[in-house]
């Protein structure tokens, strides 16, 4: 970045080196991902199914909650731990098939986790970071595109949870 100082401009480069424990949880996870070979990965790319397993043993290993609160059952940690994580969930071999199939549970409950009443992120978080239950995302609709004023869809909370009218793709 740059620093003005009178008429003189300083600059300082950035440091985007890991700390001891950053560096710490990238070696954790690559090792974690060497379960899956690069032929595990090339079949969930080939035949567009959902790596569950890969999925379900970040959950048992913790994974998911790397940036939910302890109380949740997470780690605690912070947002750049998560991204650490996720780019060696990439760089493994697992790409963005990989990637993708843990990005939600860490990244998508973070409104719920920092905003969210007590009520919510106790019954949301949990099973989210155990792995019991999965988020999704989905905007676009086949009229609207990414223009959200003039979505569609609609949620109507019933007996048991939401009946969903509306289409996404």
């Amino acid at each position: 970045y740059f620093q003005f100082i009178g008429s003189r401009i300083r600059s300082k480069c950035v440091d985007f080196s890991l700390t001891e424990d950053q560096q710490n949880i990238r070696n954790a996870v690559l090792k974690h991902c060497s379960q899956f070979s690069e032929d595990y990965w090339l079949e969930r790319d080939r035949s567009g199914l959902y790596p569950m397993d890969f999925q379900k043993s970040m959950a048992e290993a913790g994974w998911l909650g790397i940036a939910m609160p302890e109380s949740a059952g997470g780690a605690g940690l912070g947002i750049t731990e998560a991204a650490i994580m996720m780019q060696a969930i990439s760089e493994s071999g697992a790409g963005m098939t990989g990637a993708s199939s843990v990005h939600m549970p860490v990244f998508g409950l973070q409104p719920v986790s920092l905003f969210g009443t007590s009520e919510q992120c106790d019954r949301m978080l949990p099973p989210v970071v155990q792995g019991k239950d999965r988020v999704c995302f989905a905007v676009t609709e086949p009229n609207t595109g990414l223009d959200t004023t003039k979505l569609k869809t609609r949620a109507e909370k019933r007996q048991g949870g939401y009946l969903v009218n509306g289409e996404k793709i």
